[in-house]
C-alpha cells in the first residue's frame, strides 16, 4: 500500500527481457539499507517487488499481465520513473490510499499554464472514468491528484511546480501515456452496489442521486 506521494525520481538502468515478461534494474537515491527482498515499491505506480539489491540499485520482474496494464510495456533505458516506498502503519497518509494495482493507462490531451499552476487534461478509457468524480482522487503514474473537472472519458488535475517537478509529470506532454489507478474506495462501492443486485435480483436504493442526497458526491 502507498500514499501517491512520490519519494524519488529514479532511473532505470538496464531491461531484462524475460519470457514475456521483463527485469527492471532501477537506480535511486532512496536509502536501500533498510531494504529486503521481497518488499514492495511503487514505479510509475506499479507495484512491484524487489528481488535484487546492490548498492543504489534494485531489480524487480514484471509480469506479462502488469506489461498488458502499464506503461512499463514501453519501458526503455534511461528512463526516469516516480518512485515510493510501501507504507509503514506508523506513517502520515498524505495523499490517499493507493494499491499500486494499476486499472489501465490514459493519455495526455494537453498542458496549460493556470496562474502558478499547470493543468493537466487527460483522455481515459470509460472503464476509468465511470470511477471518477470532481475533487476526487485519482493516482497518475503513482502521483495522488485531485481530480478537478470531469467530462465524458476525459478528466483535468491541477499540479503545483512542486509536484511537477518532484515527479515526472513536470516532463510529461501530450500524447504520452500513463499509468492511472482509480481511488479503490469508489471501486468497492460499485461491486457492493451491483452485487445486491445480482443477488436480490432488484436495483439497489443506493444509486447517484441517494449519493449525492447524502453528501457523498457533488
Amino acid at each position: 500500500m502507498f500514499t501517491g506521494l512520490i519519494q524519488d525520481i529514479g532511473k532505470i538502468q538496464s531491461i531484462d527481457r524475460r519470457g514475456e515478461g521483463i527485469g527492471l534494474t532501477i537506480s535511486t537515491q532512496l536509502d536501500l539499507s533498510q531494504a529486503k527482498i521481497g518488499d514492495s515499491i511503487s514505479v510509475d505506480g506499479v507495484c512491484l517487488t524487489i528481488t535484487k539489491l546492490s548498492g543504489r540499485a534494485f531489480y524487480a520482474e514484471v509480469s506479462p499481465e502488469t506489461l498488458r496494464r502499464t506503461t512499463l510495456s514501453n519501458a526503455r533505458d534511461g528512463q526516469p520513473v516516480n518512485l515510493e516506498g510501501a507504507l509503514k502503519m506508523s506513517d502520515p497518509l498524505g495523499g490517499h490510499l493507493v494499491s499500486g494495482h494499476v486499472d489501465g493507462t490514459g493519455e495526455i490531451m494537453e498542458t496549460v499554464a493556470e496562474g502558478n499552476s499547470i493543468l493537466y487534461r487527460f483522455w481515459v478509457p470509460a472503464e476509468i472514468s465511470r470511477f471518477l468524480i470532481e475533487k476526487g482522487s485519482v493516482a497518475v503514474d503513482g502521483i495522488s491528484l485531485t481530480v478537478m473537472e470531469c467530462r465524458g472519458q476525459e478528466f483535468s488535475v491541477s499540479v503545483i511546480p512542486h509536484t511537477a517537478q518532484a515527479t515526472t509529470l513536470g516532463g510529461k506532454k501530450s500524447g504520452d501515456r500513463v499509468n492511472l489507478e482509480n481511488d479503490m474506495i469508489a471501486k468497492y462501492v460499485e461491486k457492493f452496489v451491483h452485487a445486491r443486485e445480482d443477488l436480490a435480483g432488484e436495483k439497489s436504493r443506493v444509486d447517484y442521486a441517494f449519493l449525492a442526497k447524502h453528501g457523498f458526491v457533488k
